[in-house]
C-alpha cells in the first residue's frame, strides 16, 4: 500500500541538517543496492497524525557499508545489535539492521541475526509497532504491514504479535499502559489475558532496564494514568511486591505540575513511593535509582512524620527552614505536592520559593576569620546564623558577627 506522501510528512519535520543526512543514506542505500525502512513508532505516528521527530531507520542489508559509503557522518556502532546511531546538529538517526531475534532465557538480551523486513517487524512488540515505510528503491513509499497494525491502530487496539511475546521481553507491559494512555487505545482481550499470566517474568528484567521504561512513563504528559493502571494490572506489585500507586499519589502528581515545581520530574521519584509501607532500601535498589533519586526516596519517611508539624501555630521561618533544609529540594517540592495539610502545603512552598533563597552577609572564610574551627562547626554556625536571620534576631554584618562571636562563648 502506497503512502509516499508520509516520507513527505516525517522530512519536513526533521531539521535540515537531519533531511540531508536522510538523502544522503538514501542515495548511498540504492548506490549498494540496501532497502530502507522507516520503522516502528514514527510510522505509527505519522499515521495518526502526530508529529514524529524520531527516526528509526531499518536498514535490510550491509550496514557496515552502508556506513562506510557515508565517511563524513558521526556514527556509533553498536555491533552486538547490528545498530548504529548518527547524530548532527539537533537530530539523531537510529539504524538497525532488519533481523530476527531469540531470547536464551526470559528477560534476556537476544540474540540478533540479519533478516528480511517482514521477520524483523513480526518479533516487534504490539502491532501498531510492527509497520515498515520503505524510503528506498521501487518500492518506496509503500507500508509493509504483516500483522494488521493499521487495522488495529484505527480501531485504537494493543494487539502482540505472539504469545510469547510478554514473556520474552515483560518490559512490554509496563509499555503497554503507556500507550494505552498516550494514545487512547485498549488492550484487546487475549493480549490483556497473556499480560495477566505473564506478569510474573517482570522479576526477571533488570534492574537498569525498569529504571529505564519508568523514567520513560514519568515523561509522559500525564504520567499518573499510566501508573493507576499498572497498579490496575499488577504490575507494579510484579515489579517490587511493596510498591504501590494510589490515588492520592496520582492528585499529587496533578498538583506537582499546578504548581509549576522547577523540580517537576525529579519530585516524581519520591511521590512514587510516598506508600507508608514502603520504608526500606529494596524499592530503590529495584528501580537501579541514581544517587540523587535515592535520597530523595530515603527522605519520604521523615517528610512523612513531619508534615503535621509544619502545619503547627506559630512556627517561625526559622524552624520552617530548619525542618525541610536537611531534605532533597525535589523531596520538599513532593510533600507540598502531596500534603492534605493548607498549612503545611503554605510552609513548604514559601521555604522552596523564598526562604531557601535568604543568604546572610558572612561565608565559611568570614566565620573562620572569627574563630570558628574548620569543618563541620562551619556548617553548623551558618545554619544557626541563617535561622537567627530568619527570625529577625540578626540585621545586619555586624549583628551577624556577634552573633558568631556569642557561638564561640562557651
Amino acid at each position: 500500500m502506497k503512502k509516499a506522501n508520509l516520507i513527505g510528512k516525517w522530512s519536513r519535520a526533521l531539521p535540515p541538517a537531519g533531511r540531508d543526512t536522510v538523502r544522503q543514506l538514501c542515495h548511498a542505500a540504492e548506490r549498494n543496492g540496501i532497502a530502507l525502512y522507516l520503522v516502528g513508532g514514527p510510522v505509527r505516528d505519522l499515521l495518526l497524525g502526530l508529529p514524529s521527530l524520531d527516526a528509526d531507520i531499518a536498514v535490510e542489508g550491509d550496514l557496515a557499508a552502508l556506513l562506510a559509503g557515508l565517511p563524513g557522518l558521526r556514527t556509533v556502532r553498536h555491533a552486538r545489535f547490528l545498530t548504529a546511531t548518527v547524530r548532527g546538529d539537533g537530530f539523531t538517526l537510529d539504524l538497525a539492521t532488519a533481523r530476527s531475534e531469540t531470547y536464551q532465557r526470559p528477560g534476556a538480551l537476544p540474540t540478533v541475526t540479519p533478516a528480511a523486513i517482514r521477520k524483523d517487524l513480526l518479533r516487534r512488540d504490539f502491532t501498531i509497532n510492527a509497520m515498515a515505510l520503505a524510503l528506498t528503491g521501487e518500492h518506496r513509499g509503500e507500508l509493509t504491514d504483516p500483522s494488521g497494525g493499521e487495522r488495529d491502530l484505527n480501531a485504537r487496539r494493543l494487539r502482540v504479535l505472539h504469545d510469547a511475546s510478554f514473556r520474552d521481553d515483560a518490559t512490554r507491559i509496563l509499555r503497554a499502559a503507556r500507550y494505552e494512555a498516550r494514545l487512547a487505545c485498549s488492550i484487546e482481550p487475549r493480549t490483556s489475558k497473556l499480560l495477566q499470566r505473564d506478569l510474573p517474568y517482570l522479576d526477571s528484567i533488570s534492574a537498569a532496564r525498569i529504571h529505564h521504561e519508568i523514567s520513560r512513563t514519568l515523561w509522559e504528559i500525564e504520567p499518573e494514568r499510566i501508573l493507576l493502571r499498572l497498579q490496575e494490572l499488577g504490575a507494579l506489585r510484579a515489579v517490587y511486591p511493596a510498591w504501590s500507586f494510589s490515588a492520592a499519589q496520582a492528585q499529587a502528581f496533578q498538583t506537582l505540575r499546578h504548581l509549576r515545581s522547577p523540580a517537576l520530574h525529579a519530585a516524581y521519584w519520591p511521590l512514587l513511593a510516598w506508600e507508608a509501607s514502603i520504608r526500606d532500601s529494596g524499592l530503590a535498589r529495584r528501580l537501579a535509582l541514581t544517587r540523587t533519586q535515592a535520597q530523595c526516596i530515603a527522605a519520604v519517611p521523615h517528610l512523612r512524620a513531619i508534615e503535621p508539624d509544619l502545619a503547627e501555630r506559630p512556627l517561625s521561618a526559622g524552624r520552617v527552614c530548619e525542618m525541610l533544609a536537611p531534605h532533597p529540594l525535589p523531596a520538599a517540592w513532593a510533600l507540598a505536592a502531596i500534603t492534605t495539610l493548607a498549612l503545611t502545603r503554605e510552609r513548604c512552598l514559601d521555604y522552596l520559593l523564598r526562604l531557601r533563597h535568604v543568604r546572610t552577609a558572612l561565608r565559611g572564610d568570614d566565620v573562620l576569620a572569627l574563630g570558628v574551627s574548620p569543618g563541620p562547626p562551619v556548617g553548623d554556625a551558618l545554619r544557626q546564623l541563617k535561622v537567627a536571620k530568619l527570625n529577625g534576631e540578626v540585621k545586619s554584618r555586624r549583628d551577624e558577627e556577634q552573633f558568631v562571636s556569642r557561638l564561640l562563648t562557651p
